[in-house]
């Protein structure tokens, strides 16, 4: 009876610890989500600066990815995600003081424009929330897949916070595309300061939900000094999945990014009344569909292995991009929208926009099959992993930003095809390059006890 009473708070402390990490999950994607749209309003104002904030959003992940891993092992979860909170704060706080900002002062010249300090205030805020979700994103992948005890459990449980992920990614661009509505010359950060208020106040909460809530801490285990004699890079199929990572952060971001870009053109994409809107909107169907499919994985993630998963969806997805670039753009099919003048309607889109869009399904597992993949079997090398994950992060910078160079030159869709090339080497991790093949590296952490002795 009495190991019956202290299983059940054990229990109850997990399940508010994996809410909490849920919460955590659909911040991070909407403040992430923030930086493409609003890359609508700088291009009107400067051409080339579309996914700038996007790509300064990601390249924070390149300086704090191993120092996020490294807080994780010296000050915990708990400490980490409040220190993540506050930063946070203050990069909302820089976006909301670039509207405030007036755009009169030039800084430098890029290309021939000069670039005025509220953008550069703009982009420092990016990258301080890039900062922000880096340590989130370090914190709650390796929390939820502890807390799931690792193999099939640990992924369905990051499945299911991508789904709160996913969720708060799908209503991000469809508000900021209510909010802008038609860009105009008019059209500047204060159109959307509402979302911005709105987004501080959460982060508000969610500091003081995490400072009273008790969160476990798996690092410490009672030892304090530890000597490692491998890394995370001394497993290859860790270090193909760091590779992995970066390429598909590239996809996730890079998709629904470019569309969004397609779509707002309209004398690429045919849509002449109020394509802003309705390209959010369609992106926002995206992120809608990666809910759908996290939702399902979450279910089957339990039977279903992370790699039978990633093989599927890769496969999938490359079949699903190549068709895009291949359909004329003759080929309409009517998807919803809105816009402030009109409400919820249906507008007609071209048919490459709906296969994109479906690509949703495809992307929705892919995090958490190749962080699941990759970290099976680090033991007591995961918390630093993890670090190295974020850091490569950095690829849903990179890769959309080449991916958007490339559009300028040969077009929209045809710049999926870097989308392609990227899916096929998730691919080859799939198949080949998942399987653990040092497992006569010690892991467990009575090995860290006799190294510090």
């Amino acid at each position: 009876m009495s190991t019956n009473t202290a299983s059940q708070p054990k229990t109850k402390g997990a399940n508010i610890a994996i809410v909490t990490m849920f919460f955590l999950f659909a911040m991070i994607a909407f403040v992430t989500n923030l930086a493409a749209p609003f890359g609508t309003i700088w291009k009107n104002q400067y051409d080339w600066s579309g996914m700038v904030g996007n790509m300064m959003n990601f390249l924070a992940y390149l300086f704090m990815g191993i120092p996020a891993g490294n807080l994780l092992v010296k000050i915990g979860y708990k400490k980490t995600a409040l220190l993540a909170i506050a930063i946070g704060i203050f990069g909302l706080f820089l976006q909301v003081l670039s509207s405030q900002v007036g755009g009169e002062t030039d800084v430098f010249a890029v290309g021939g424009n000069m670039v005025h300090f509220n953008y550069i205030i703009y982009l420092a805020g990016a990258f301080i929330c890039g900062f922000c979700v880096c340590m989130l994103n370090t914190v709650v992948n390796p929390m939820l897949n502890n807390l799931g005890g690792g193999g099939n459990r640990g992924n369905q449980l990051i499945q299911t916070g991508g789904s709160c992920n996913s969720l708060a990614a799908t209503l991000t661009p469809l508000l900021v595309g209510i909010l802008i509505g038609q860009v105009t010359q008019s059209t500047a950060m204060t159109d959307v300061l509402p979302l911005l208020f709105i987004a501080m106040g959460v982060f508000v909460l969610a500091f003081l939900v995490i400072w009273f809530v008790n969160i476990p801490e798996y690092q410490q285990n009672g030892v304090k000094k530890v000597k490692m004699s491998h890394s995370p890079w001394s497993f290859r199929h860790t270090v193909l999945g760091v590779i992995g990572i970066f390429f598909y952060v590239g996809i996730e971001v890079g998709i629904p990014g470019i569309l969004i870009f397609y779509l707002s053109d309209s004398e690429a994409s045919g849509i002449t009344v109020n394509a802003t809107a309705v390209a959010g909107a369609v992106a926002a169907v995206y992120w809608l569909l990666m809910l759908c499919g996290r939702l399902v994985s979450s279910v089957i993630s339990g039977k279903v292995s992370s790699r039978a998963q990633l093989i599927t969806v890769s496969a999938v997805g490359i079949l699903l991009i190549m068709a895009a670039i291949f359909l004329p753009s003759s080929l309409r099919i009517s998807m919803p929208a809105y816009s402030v003048e009109d409400g919820f309607s249906m507008a007609q889109v071209p048919m490459s926009a709906a296969l994109l869009v479906l690509c949703g399904l495809c992307t929705s597992v892919m995090w958490g099959g190749i962080f699941n993949l990759a970290v099976e079997g680090l033991g007591k090398y995961t918390a630093k992993a993890s670090g190295i994950f974020m850091m490569m992060v950095v690829g849903g910078g990179v890769m959309p930003l080449i991916q958007e160079a490339i559009a300028g030159k040969i077009g929209y869709l045809a710049s999926y095809w870097l989308v392609v090339a990227m899916l096929a080497y998730l691919l080859f991790y799939a198949f080949i390059g998942s399987r653990n093949v040092n497992t006569d590296i010690p892991v467990g952490e009575e090995e860290e006890v006799e190294n510090a002795l």
